[in-house]
């Protein structure tokens, strides 16, 4: 009689051990699929963020300055931001002019468009040939409010420009800080004008 419980390794031999060239590809190829997983995955994440048309639209914003008469002014919108345009009167920008620079808490034009050590002159704040017109960020420099200043019978401070009721900074009709918290001057966007009536912002 034949013992069944008796197995010799000829009639079940053990399995080899793996290939390890073998091993290799199959974990190069597992882990190429993950990445392409894991890309696929991130893509929509990553297409979320970038910003949509219409953000791209207001990289630059155009404005017609031919309906604002001396004295008034306009807020419009550029890249989520108020910005104050303003048709300065004559008592205005003489009132700019004359203030001495040691006067002023912040010394820099904070001028886009000049260099970064450009002094807070009038001149430096306010379009270049066209001093009537100033055009600047309406934030302001201390917490972020919006200063008042832009709508007739708003407050306008001790020096004709804007006043901020959140704290009390006062900016002039050059809009630069001159009493209050604020640490600066409001800022000068970039900008420039294509015509006598016309300015792009951005």
């Amino acid at each position: 009689m034949v013992d069944s419980t008796h197995v010799t390794p000829a009639q079940f031999p053990l399995p080899e051990e793996d290939d390890p060239s073998r091993r290799d590809v199959i974990m190069i190829a597992a882990g190429g699929f993950a990445a392409v997983g894991l890309g696929l995955g991130l893509w929509p994440l990553l297409d979320m963020m970038n910003p949509d048309q219409s953000a791209l639209s207001m990289a630059t914003t155009e404005v017609d300055l031919a309906p604002v008469a001396e004295g008034q002014a306009i807020t419009v919108m550029w890249r989520g931001k108020p910005i104050f345009i303003r048709h300065r009167t004559k008592k205005e920008i003489e009132e700019a002019q004359t203030v001495p620079l040691d006067d002023l808490p912040d010394p820099l034009a904070r001028n886009a468009n000049l260099p970064e050590d450009a002094p807070a002159t009038d001149e430096n704040r306010a379009g270049k040939n066209r001093e009537p017109w100033l055009v600047m960020i309406g934030i302001c420099t201390h917490l972020g409010c919006i200063p008042k200043g832009q709508a007739i019978g708003d407050p306008k401070g001790d020096y004709d420009g804007w006043f901020c009721p959140c704290h009390g900074s006062q900016y002039d009709s050059a809009g630069r800080v001159r009493k209050g918290p604020a640490p600066q001057n409001m800022a000068i966007p970039p900008y420039a004008f294509l015509s006598d009536t016309k300015v792009e912002i951005g």
